[in-house]
């Protein structure tokens, strides 16, 4: 090759160069706008995403401030951006809508790069002015934009992303919704060995049917024994039922043992035999967040089968509850529901889908489980079946003869009736039905469902309540669950043995309100979260999926024996929070042996270090902590405990004197 050949390629290679770079730097950046991007992706927990206009439909406006571009949403909202790699910069402004003007509404915008925290604002109110974002995007793949409560719950949090886009050259970003977070599980394998389980103190009246039934983990066959079993009862050694009478008042410590070829496990019952049931909170199984009016005998059933093959039942689990559904519903087509709603005698009749309550209720009870009915003092139900109005005792008779051992007593139509809602009002017929109770010879748990009216914890035990709703229907979402479970504080003194608040059914596993089902869409952690801080508030638990399809991670979260202890403790405290700041709160409760369980919770949209003070927790010197969930010991801690905590988790742990 010669030399002048040489230079000339060598010159065409130079400017070839040349040229490409100078198109590189003449490439100008593309603008997504973030209202142009599929709007479906967005996920929110209240309305839906709207682009240029606040979640109500109006302009954009923040603190007085309006803005022609953005989307209006609100938390608990989302969006994630598959970047390509092209995004260079990410530019706006966030704030709470001016829309919400008299109402308490917070909120505040996080935004994550590659699950970095890169931007947050302060918590925003109505009438602060618009915060800037802006964050350089340069390498990364995947940007989050984030709206939580800003701590408290998602009313009136109608969030802006106002003049908000995305610089990039060359592939467009695209939204891609939310991404799927895969379950863990935390509970251990449970051992082959018996380990006996459930509540450690049982209370019945005397002169009632007696059930209890011993439970029990551990590889099977196993036999059971007790010492010192009270008169008038008797124990079945192969299944670990108690059943028979009691014959008089007084307490009774019971020395259970449960041995399989294995070894043998041994623990203290303490039967209480007086006025006072329901020591501890029932755990079961309802059927209403599952079926709904889909609910059948066979259903309920496969329900109690499934609580039995699952294993459920050996870790405390007892009730089967059918929630509605069951009676002759008035003006029906439908040849299931229709008929006489009550016979000569005003006995109430079931429908075509219950044709034998008696031999449905004998089904369950010989597995060692209870059952639970429904019905409202109204003329119907919430459903619109027949209801109880001026039949309570004919009905309390009529579930006692069946032998139902659980009722929940919904208001729905009574408040069509009722003369207003003064305290006399709300009372009126809860004590009417408490009185036809308390003639029918059988320990039937009565549960208020009345919403929280009129404070209904500060006076549902005086008029004979075992537990009562505190708040209206949750469903599977954060912004119910969280804002449910969280505004229990300041309700704790009103709770203990015999009376419990409920703040309704679990909402984990396959859930939807019958007939179509779904998987609960509370994250992994905020399920975690949910049956953690329903076990402290020592509620009653009750289990609202699909038995019969149930998972792996749902049994992990309903089998831990160690959480299911907190909430069954027999000193029967509620917890309450000691520490709300920043969306983070701890939350305490005091157990019979002196440990405390302590729930640290993180309600933002980031993980976070939370220190839990010795101070705070009302404890001093060198201290065990454990985690209820892996059932492990952390350590020794003196002053404090420092945990991190993810995103709408929860650590749990109990805590105890070092020797």
């Amino acid at each position: 090759m010669s030399k002048s050949y040489v230079s000339r390629f060598t010159c065409i290679l130079v400017l070839m160069v040349s040229m490409s770079i100078g198109s590189i730097k003449a490439q100008k950046s593309d603008t997504l706008w973030l209202q142009k991007i599929d709007l479906s992706k967005v996920s929110q927990e209240w309305g839906s995403p709207s682009a240029n206009l606040s979640v109500e439909k109006h302009p954009l406006t923040i603190g007085g401030e309006i803005f022609k571009k953005g989307i209006g949403t609100h938390s608990e909202g989302l969006i994630v951006m598959n970047l390509k790699g092209s995004a260079e910069r990410f530019h706006g402004y966030v704030g709470l809508d001016d829309e919400v003007k008299g109402k308490n509404g917070t909120i505040r915008f996080v935004v994550l790069a590659d699950k970095k925290e890169v931007f947050k604002s302060p918590v925003m109110k109505y009438g602060m002015k618009a915060v800037k974002v802006d964050v350089d995007l340069k390498g990364v793949k995947l940007l989050s934009l984030m709206v939580d409560n800003g701590g408290d719950s998602n009313d009136a949090d109608h969030a802006d992303w106002a003049n908000a886009f995305i610089l990039y050259k060359g592939a467009k970003p695209e939204a891609m919704g939310t991404p799927f977070v895969k379950p863990y599980i935390l509970t251990p394998a449970e051992s082959p060995k018996p380990r006996i389980t459930g509540a450690k103190i049982y209370g019945a009246r005397p002169g009632n049917p007696f059930l209890f039934m011993i439970s029990a983990t551990g590889k099977r066959p196993m036999t059971f024994s007790a010492t010192n079993l009270p008169e008038g009862l008797k124990l079945d050694p192969n299944t670990g039922i108690i059943t028979g009478k009691l014959v008089s008042k007084g307490e009774t410590v019971v020395i259970v043992k449960a041995k399989n070829k294995l070894g043998v496990a041994t623990r203290n019952l303490k039967i209480v035999s007086g006025d006072k049931i329901a020591l501890t909170p029932p755990l079961g199984w309802n059927s209403w967040n599952c079926f709904a009016n889909a609910v059948d005998e066979n259903k309920v059933k496969a329900a109690a089968d499934a609580m039995v093959k699952s294993g459920l039942i050996n870790h405390g689990w007892t009730y089967i509850n059918i929630d509605d559904c069951w009676e002759i519903k008035p003006g029906s087509d439908d040849p299931m529901l229709s008929g006489k709603p009550r016979n000569s005698d005003g006995m109430i009749n079931t429908n075509k889908k219950f044709p034998d309550m008696k031999g449905l209720t004998d089904y369950v009870h010989a597995k060692g489980l209870k059952t639970g009915i429904y019905s409202s003092p109204g003329p119907t139900t919430c459903a619109g079946f027949t209801a109880t109005y001026q039949f309570d005792e004919k009905d309390a008779r009529r579930w006692a003869d069946w032998g139902f051992d659980y009722i929940k007593y919904d208001w729905c139509s009574y408040g069509n009736i009722s003369k207003g809602n003064t305290l006399a009002e709300l009372q009126k017929p809860y004590i009417i039905m408490r009185s036809a109770l308390d003639k029918v010879d059988r320990d039937i748990v009565f549960s208020f469902c009345q919403y929280g009216m009129g404070d209904v914890w500060k006076w549902g035990e005086k008029i004979g309540g075992n537990a009562w709703r505190t708040t209206g229907d949750i469903t599977d979402t954060w912004s119910s669950m969280s804002k449910i479970g969280f505004s229990q504080a300041g309700q704790e003194k009103y709770a203990g043995p015999g009376h419990w608040n409920d703040p309704d059914m679990l909402v984990v596993g396959l859930v939807g309100w019958g007939p179509q089902l779904h998987p609960s869409r509370l994250s992994p952690d905020e399920q975690y979260t949910h049956i953690s801080l329903w076990s402290l508030l020592a509620s009653p638990l009750l289990i609202g999926c699909d038995m019969t399809r149930i998972d792996a991670f749902t049994l992990n979260l309903l089998t831990n024996d160690e959480v299911i202890e907190i909430n069954q403790d027999p000193l029967g405290k509620q917890a309450g929070r000691v520490l709300k700041k920043d969306g983070l709160e701890i939350w305490v409760k005091d157990m019979e042996d002196g440990s405390k369980a302590v729930g640290i919770f993180n309600l933002t949209s980031t993980t976070e270090k939370v220190k839990a003070d010795w101070s705070v927790l009302g404890l001093e010197g060198k201290q065990v902590v454990r985690d209820a969930w892996r059932q492990k010991d952390l350590g020794q801690f003196t002053g404090n405990f420092t945990a991190d905590v993810a995103p709408h988790g929860v650590k749990l742990i109990t805590i105890r004197k070092a020797k």
